[in-house]
């Protein structure tokens, strides 16, 4: 089969169209899929760049989302028959190959039944920022209705999703975002208060939209100042979950102890990195209510821009660039 190969770490033009054996089922309870599409997320380009979980293992296919239909079933599967179409995350961080390529193979648990209303491309923008932003707000800080949340880079892959989620529980959303053109599409996908941060101080405008108290959750996309900065706009006892690592100055940290904030990190890949099934299970019983949202037209998935297989590390320097609104997908 057709995929594209990672040989060793480096930019975006060590990617290549190669050939591999197409994978066989490792298992009576998997499955193997034809994909249609492939997620590209900013993780991809980092374990490009940096290595991947499992160095030792090169070459790799990288891509953590598919979308596509089922070839053949292991004898035991139940949950779906050759035909059907699935959309999941699996894969992609080294160890399993990932979905940049014309055939994956998943444990029947692990997949998703497709959403009706949308295409496979569309399909495969969803899995790993739908899992990320649910895990967020919900298993993390357990936004509730009537909380306040303020989402960082919210017309962002996982941001704009979070908003959504957000809105959904009935939560009131602030936003952050780098231009007017995103504060519409964020308002649009149901954000009260948006904050263009390259004009406005967040954390002022967080506090302005509190009466001074701040926010109940605080949903960081962004990492460094920002996420240091972030603890001045919770609330007292208020909650932040973080997708990124950073060194806070001393001070920052002080007030979130003073304020008895908790602090939260989400990092959607632990499960497949530790090989826990019954948590990759669980995620892909987010998925499958993520499903039910957007077939009801309460979710909406924005692809910024589709490429072809072979085009990946153009997908790649696009997703560099930063600013990128919705989401990028290969097509295959």
């Amino acid at each position: 089969m057709k995929a594209i190969l990672m040989d060793q770490p480096g930019s975006a033009e060590i990617l290549r169209l190669g050939e591999v054996p197409t994978p066989e089922l490792p298992g009576p309870s998997h499955l193997r899929v034809r994909l249609k599409a492939a997620g590209v997320n900013p993780v991809d380009t980092k374990l490009r760049k940096n290595g991947t979980y499992f160095p030792e293992s090169l070459p790799v296919i990288l891509g953590c989302d598919g979308a596509g239909v089922v070839e053949n079933a292991g004898e035991t599967v139940t949950r779906f028959k050759p035909g059907d179409e699935v959309y999941f995350c699996h894969g992609g961080i080294g160890g399993a190959p990932g979905n940049y390529a014309e055939f994956a193979v998943i444990h029947e648990d692990h997949a998703a039944a497709k959403p009706k209303t949308l295409t496979f491309a569309q399909a495969a923008a969803v899995p790993l920022v739908l899992i990320t932003a649910w895990e967020s707000l919900f298993d993390r800080v357990g936004l509730q209705a009537g909380q306040s949340v303020l989402i960082h880079a919210a017309a962002g892959g996982v941001g704009h999703v979070a908003v959504q989620l957000a809105k959904n529980a009935g939560a009131r959303v602030a936003a952050t975002v780098s231009n007017p053109e995103k504060g519409q599409l964020v308002l649009r996908l149901g954000a009260e208060k948006i904050i263009d941060y390259r004009n406005e101080d967040f954390v002022q405008a967080a506090l302005a939209w509190t009466g001074g108290l701040g926010v109940d959750a605080l949903f960081d996309t962004v990492g460094a100042a920002t996420f240091c900065r972030s603890f001045a706009a919770a609330k007292v006892y208020g909650k932040i979950v973080t997708l990124l690592q950073s060194d806070c100055p001393a001070a920052d940290l002080k007030l979130a102890r003073t304020r008895n904030q908790s602090i939260h990190y989400e990092l959607m890949l632990t499960p497949m990195y530790l090989g826990m099934h019954d948590a990759l299970t669980a995620q892909r019983r987010i998925l499958e209510q993520g499903a039910a949202l957007i077939e009801q037209g309460k979710l909406e998935i924005l692809v910024n821009r589709t490429f072809p297989l072979e085009q990946a590390a153009a997908a790649h320097r696009l997703i560099e660039e930063g600013h990128t609104a919705g989401k990028i997908v290969l097509e295959i």
